[in-house]
């Protein structure tokens, strides 16, 4: 399983292996993790370092302190974090946004056409995947340069469904 994960500022992408493996940013530890019962204070041992970290849901995020550090961490998994990213609700864009497909799917409806100006988070997309429908949203305030669906098409992950260019170009 791979999870994208926010440490205040700097981005992280582990995945969970076989055996106490996991890898962060494609490098390898070995990790064994208790949750202590009704605590919220969890032993981590990760390659032979022993550390305990008193961890916090809040909001949706997390607060972990660890060593006297307090990090605010937030934690997706892939499909979670790629659909945020189509939605247009992680990060600041600049310039062209081109709107990518998330999965395969259906185009549900384009609610925009070329030449529509739209605010981030406007919605530009609707896409049904595995009997849901996902809003794709507008990451960035622009004009819609490009129309590459219509409702009805199926489409490819990755592809690309509409761009948005800045409104001075």
């Amino acid at each position: 399983m791979k999870y994208i994960t926010q440490v205040d500022d700097q981005e992280y992408v582990i995945e969970i292996g076989p055996d106490n493996e996991i890898l962060v940013n494609g490098e390898a530890y070995e990790m064994d993790f208790q949750q202590m019962p009704d605590s919220g204070v969890a032993s981590l041992l990760i390659n032979n370092r022993s550390l305990e970290a008193v961890v916090e849901q809040r909001d949706g995020n997390w607060e972990v302190l660890i060593e006297g550090e307090l990090y605010s961490v937030t934690v997706e998994d892939e499909r979670a974090h790629r659909l945020a990213l189509a939605r247009g609700t992680l990060g600041e864009v600049e310039g062209e946004a081109s709107i990518k497909s998330p999965m395969p799917g259906i185009i549900i409806a384009v609610p925009v056409q070329e030449g529509d100006t739209v605010s981030k988070g406007d919605k530009i997309v609707i896409l049904e995947s595995m009997k849901m429908e996902n809003e794709l949203r507008s990451p960035t305030d622009g004009v819609v340069s490009q129309v590459n669906v219509e409702a009805g098409a199926s489409v490819d992950k990755d592809q690309v469904l509409v761009v948005i260019s800045d409104s001075d170009e």
